[in-house]
């Protein structure tokens, strides 16, 4: 069987960052660390059911949904900046790299939320203790990975890593899939973790420079029954610039 996530308290992450590169909050910790209830975080989950499909992806696949927004953070400044493509290199994404993909935003509803702006402000509190107080530019990423075809996988590209600062993966929901296993291995050594996240609202954060990460693919829980789902909200934090073609 799977292992569970080994969960810390969110007074720990900064330093369980430092030391291994990885960490995972449960949902309580996770609360805790960016201010907010069970209810003011659930306000967030139903613009999950409002994703288009991903109109790029180089597989064939049709399991993905997602939109894209950015924000930069400056102490307690949250700013939205105007929409842009997402762009990575072809060193950390061997699929998609060096593609300019302009998805759909995200609903001015979700991000003009309190929760959202304090979801993003704590987490960047958190680089800025490891890396000191700066603007970070953060792209947000909300998924949903479906078993139409049978199969969906949440990292095609596979075991990679983002070309930012820090990665944060948060389970938002899971119904009806089997699979999904999240691995974390050290970029310059076989050492690694593997888990399955099944509670809504744990979270996972990553020092990109320092790990590759990847999730198994997910199956229907039920034969016949394809219409599970896995939710996600992925965020990227940078330091001085958002990623782009002139600026990898």
């Amino acid at each position: 069987m799977t292992p569970a996530p080994p969960s810390i308290a969110a007074d720990a992450l900064p330093q369980a960052l430092v030391e291994q590169g990885h960490a995972v909050l449960a949902p309580a910790a996770f609360r805790m660390l960016v201010g907010l209830d069970a209810a003011s975080l659930t306000a967030l989950v139903p613009s999950w059911s409002d994703l288009p499909p991903d109109a790029f992806l180089r597989d064939g696949g049709r399991y993905r949904r997602r939109r894209h927004s950015c924000f930069i953070v400056d102490g307690a400044t949250v700013q939205r900046v105007a929409h842009r493509p997402h762009w990575q290199p072809l060193e950390y994404n061997a699929l998609h790299g060096g593609l300019e993909r302009r998805f759909e935003p995200m609903s001015l509803d979700i991000t003009a939320l309190p929760a959202w702006a304090a979801v993003l402000r704590g987490l960047a509190a958190v680089c800025s203790q490891i890396k000191g107080a700066q603007p970070w530019f953060i792209e947000a990423h909300q998924f949903r990975i479906d078993t139409t075809d049978g199969i969906g996988r949440p990292t095609p590209e596979g075991a990679h890593r983002d070309g930012v600062d820090f990665v944060v993966v948060v389970l938002v929901d899971r119904r009806g899939v089997k699979g999904g296993e999240t691995r974390v291995f050290d970029a310059d050594g076989p050492t690694g973790i593997r888990f399955t996240m099944t509670e809504p609202w744990t979270l996972l954060m990553l020092d990109d420079a320092r790990v590759i990460h990847e999730t198994t693919p997910i199956q229907p829980l039920e034969p016949g029954r394809p219409d599970g789902h896995r939710d996600t909200l992925v965020l990227t934090f940078r330091r001085g610039a958002f990623q782009g073609p002139g600026n990898a």
